[in-house]
């Protein structure tokens, strides 16, 4: 017996020491990687010495004497953080995850290749100034810089594990088309009605015009005001409500008149049907899109101030990831001079040097997604690799591609596009399979097929790179609407605060002009009738400066009034998280950035507001009137310990459920977004329509019914996953947010998950509130969509303004700042932002100072 037990013991302190030792060498691994951040480092390419000082958050301020070391120093930081991060971006951009993940990411690549992402960007960077190209080859020669002093374990952790479950190379040199190609990523999560115009396809293969018009309602301009409330167009220039215009004609590109829109033939967007859900493929890669995609910003004028200078605030709202989207900086000349003109701090995306978002010494800007209608489907008629159009039959544009697979031998593709754009059919042929049956489609001879094409803005080469090197060195208005002015893709709602008091709004961007046709459903490619035809003169975008009210918001609502003469698009948001901080504003007296702190976590439900005072009175069951009781009194606010927000928004999910579910395509279950608040709000005095009844039973079921049954099994589901009492409910145990890494975070496998992810966070909050933490009633309550960093911006002084980002800046698991933001980001704090020199000295926690190399003294 005593030598059963040695046994056991034995054992047991063998497998201890294993476990111990294997968590010691995991934890020794993860290490390994993290960046030197004091002394001296020597850094080739460097022409005099830079200076990196970091707080406490990781947040570096980086100083030094010319363009080319500022934005060296800024690669070379970038890669000591995010260099993974940086990496895996490229793999996306460029089509190439599967040398890395294997055949399951094939078709990802073929998608990417047929848009030719990096084909793109190779064709943007000659046309780009050459300062812009001097700053993205420094940025580069930076990373290079640090790559070269690192590899496998030193360099990531990923990077290591990569090594142990697959390929091992070391990775290849940046370059600065692989900073250009990563802007094509960010227009796509931003590509506006690109998705809704796929699912108008879907939806008008089994609903009427009646039912179709009845899910996308009109805009409520009557209820929520646009962001320039009033303006007009004379000879192609903007002029908004108070009469000013801009100071300079020569920002106006070539334009074309518009034209009146013509009917889109619906056989042509039934010819897509049910297939054009594929164009969702990247989803799992670079977040889903949807109706909780947005953001929020606001300007304020000192009238309405406590100190009597502008206050900005901007919350952008993406996907979640880990890490943050963001990486906070400042860059900053020593001697700021027309040689060395930086002195600039904010939001930057590892990979791409400058700063995205943020403010200078004189001035800061804000950005939300303007979502205009810059993508077309086009459905084309071909035989073979010949395509018809208007001037008859013409062959494609044809090229191979080959795909490296990690474990197998590469697979090569061939890309084929027309006059409109590459075929996105051809590695999706989802989206045209069911095409020869469709009622309605003309039927084409023997040999002919059809295809899909897109056309895209950002598939033509841009200057959006040039424009966020002038936003860094702007200090007017005129020198922002002149770098807005390049600012083509994405379109972006820009917002902005100078020192001299002034605030404005410019919508850039590059926005198509159209034969015929509203670009709502996709249209028969071979008729020439729906061409595009040229772009909406940046002169004639709407802009304001210093209206009368004090203040100006943009949160994704429509830009201007149904009176402008341009066609910018008409998928926006509803207008209700806009109209809601419009209402704060109006009510706040004397603002400080306290004040806007509390304004950004606005909780306040507004589709509540409407529905919960018309619900049918209660009935006298115990069971039930639990529960309503919940409401009485309830200010419609929802945060995270709220009971009634937890069942509002089960009754919601529930109440969609019961009645758009059994009409509706899976696919096309509603989300629970702000369209469907105006969906259920226009049609919630017919206590008859249609929409009510269920069709899967023989009666006839009406409003006050699918109501009652919604409360009832909101009720049940609670009870069930929260508690019997519903006064322990609360909305955060219900709305969670997992902050997933990118790659090893969804691999499947536990312990390697466990290694890289966080979470879960309770939060409140929801789809289109002003705290925008959406999710997606067909899913469940998890947040999908997230504020990926908060800031509020005091240009009365610009050491008390703050930031605040959804994680942090490492993206080394493990390292301090890996996720250190996170629980400021749920509690709505933020952190200080230092800017003067002596803020930024007593904030110090680290000084890493970057020599020429050869100058540092051996270690």
């Amino acid at each position: 017996m005593r030598r059963a037990v040695r046994i056991v013991l034995v054992v047991g302190l063998a497998l201890t020491v294993l476990v111990v030792g294997a968590v010691a060498y995991v934890a020794w691994t993860v290490q390994r990687s993290f960046p030197e951040l004091d002394g001296l480092l020597g850094v080739p390419g460097l022409a005099a010495e830079v200076d990196v000082v970091r707080d406490e958050h990781g947040v570096p301020t980086v100083y030094a004497d010319t363009p080319g070391d500022l934005f060296l120093a800024q690669g070379f930081v970038h890669a000591q953080d995010r260099f993974w991060e940086m990496d895996f971006r490229r793999h996306v951009t460029s089509g190439r995850l599967a040398e890395w993940f294997g055949p399951d990411q094939v078709q990802t690549d073929a998608f990417i290749r047929t848009m030719g992402w990096r084909r793109v960007a190779q064709a943007e960077l000659p046309l780009l100034s050459p300062q812009t190209r001097r700053n993205l080859q420094s940025y580069a020669d930076g990373v290079n810089a640090y790559l070269d002093q690192r590899s496998g374990a030193t360099l990531s952790f990923e990077h290591w594990l990569l090594g142990v479950v697959g390929p091992g190379e070391a990775p290849e040199e940046w370059t600065p088309v692989d900073s250009l190609a990563w802007l094509k990523a960010m227009a796509w999560d931003l590509r506006g009605n690109m998705q809704t115009e796929a699912e108008r396809a879907r939806l008008s293969a089994v609903l009427d015009e009646v039912q179709l018009a009845e899910l996308y309602p009109a805009y409520p301009y009557e209820r929520n005001a646009p962001i320039v409330p009033a303006g007009q167009v004379r000879d192609e220039v903007f002029v908004a409500s108070g009469g000013s215009t801009s100071a300079d004609r020569s920002l106006t590109p070539p334009d074309q008149p518009a034209e009146d829109p013509a009917a889109t033939p619906a056989a042509a967007a039934a010819a897509i049907g049910a297939a054009a859900a594929r164009m969702g493929v990247l989803d799992a890669v670079l977040g889903p899109a949807g109706s909780g995609i947005g953001s929020n910003s606001w300007v304020v004028s000192g009238d309405r101030t406590a100190s009597g200078a502008p206050i900005l605030a901007n919350d952008p709202h993406l996907a979640p990831s880990l890490p943050s989207i963001w990486y906070q900086m400042n860059l900053r000349c020593r001697q700021v001079t027309p040689a060395c003109p930086y002195d600039v701090g904010g939001f930057t995306f590892s990979g791409f040097p400058g700063v995205i978002i943020g403010r200078t010494s004189q001035i800061a800007w804000g950005f939300t997604n303007l979502g205009p209608d810059v993508s077309d489907l086009y459905v084309e008629r071909l035989r073979g690799d010949l395509v018809d159009t208007a001037d008859g039959r013409r062959p494609l544009e044809i090229r191979t591609e080959t795909i490296e697979v990690a474990g197998e031998d590469p697979v090569t593709i061939t890309v084929r596009s027309s006059e409109h754009g590459p075929l996105i059919s051809d590695p999706e042929p989802a989206f045209v399979e069911d095409v020869s049956t469709t009622p309605g489609l003309p039927k084409v001879p023997a040999g002919t097929e059809y295809a899909v094409a897109l056309r895209w803005t950002a598939l033509d080469p841009s200057t959006t790179a040039d424009a966020v090197f002038a936003l860094d060195t702007a200090t007017t208005w005129r020198e922002f609407r002149q770098a807005a002015s390049l600012f083509e893709v994405p379109a972006q709602n820009m917002i902005y605060a100078d020192v001299d008091g002034n605030i404005g709004y410019q919508a850039p961007g590059r926005i198509p002009v159209r034969a015929s046709g509203d670009g709502q459903l996709p249209v028969p490619g071979w008729s020439g009738e729906f061409d595009w035809t040229g772009e909406v003169p940046f002169e004639a975008l709407p802009f304001e400066l210093n209206p009368d009210r004090g203040y100006i918001v943009t949160a994704n609502q429509a830009v201007v009034g149904p009176d402008y003469p341009y066609l910018l698009g008409d998928d926006w948001a509803y207008g209700y998280r806009a109209q809601r901080i419009t209402d704060l504003l109006e009510a706040a007296d004397g603002l400080d950035v306290a004040a806007v702190h509390t304004m950004q976590m606005d909780s306040r439900n507004p589709n509540a507001e409407f529905l919960v005072p018309q619900l049918p009175p209660p009935t006298n069951d115990p069971f039930q009137a639990a529960a309503r009781a919940l409401f009485d009194g309830w200010d419609y606010d929802q945060p995270a310990d709220s009971a009634a927000g937890a069942y509002f928004n089960g009754f919601w999910r529930h109440l969609l459920a019961l009645t758009f579910h059994d009409q509706l395509p899976e696919v096309d279950w509603p989300d629970g977004g702000d369209r469907w608040f105006e969906v259920v709000r226009s049609i919630w005095a017919d206590e008859s329509a249609d929409w009510w009844d269920d069709v899967s039973t023989p009666a006839r079921e009406r409003r006050d019914d699918i109501v009652a049954t919604a409360l009832l099994d909101a009720r049940t589901e609670l009870t069930n996953r929260l508690a019997k009492d519903p006064q322990r409910w609360e909305w955060g145990r219900l709305h969670q947010l997992e902050l997933e890494h990118q790659t090893f975070g969804t691999s499947g496998i536990a312990v390697i998950e466990r290694l890289f992810n966080r979470g879960p966070v309770e939060l409140g909050g929801g789809g289109a509130l002003v705290d925008a933490t959406a999710w997606n009633a067909a899913d469940g309550y998890d947040v999908v969509w997230v504020p990926s960093m908060r800031m509020v911006v005091d240009l009365a002084d610009l050491d008390g303004s703050t930031w605040v980002n959804l994680t942090g800046q490492s993206g080394h698991p493990y390292d301090r700042t890996y996720t250190d933001q996170a629980e400021l980001w749920r509690d709505g704090a933020q952190l200080g932002w230092a800017w003067s020199q002596q803020a930024v000295e007593t904030t110090a926690r680290n000084r890493l100072t970057l020599v020429p190399d050869g100058l540092a003294a051996p270690g």
